[in-house]
């Protein structure tokens, strides 16, 4: 099912940039655009987000960071 239709954005889409780290919609828009264009999408997306879409919610609820890509830096440092 399309969640965002101005980019072709699937929900399976949003659940699996959600299992990589983004837990807001703003990360969910940086990872694919969804929610960018027309916004008619950003409160179907934050419904994903809040059925538990976000394994790594508990990280940015303490504020760490849950992007992979901030968990690559850090093992490299």
């Amino acid at each position: 099912m399309y969640v965002c239709s101005c980019f072709g954005i699937t929900e399976q889409q949003v659940k699996k940039h959600a299992a990589d780290g983004a837990c807001t919609p703003r990360q969910i828009a940086s990872a694919c655009k969804a929610g960018t264009d027309c916004g008619s999408c950003v409160r179907r997306i934050q419904a994903i987000l809040g059925r538990g879409a976000c394994p790594r919610r508990e990280l940015a609820d303490q504020g760490q960071p849950v992007l992979s890509d901030f968990e690559e830096l850090e093992e490299a440092a």
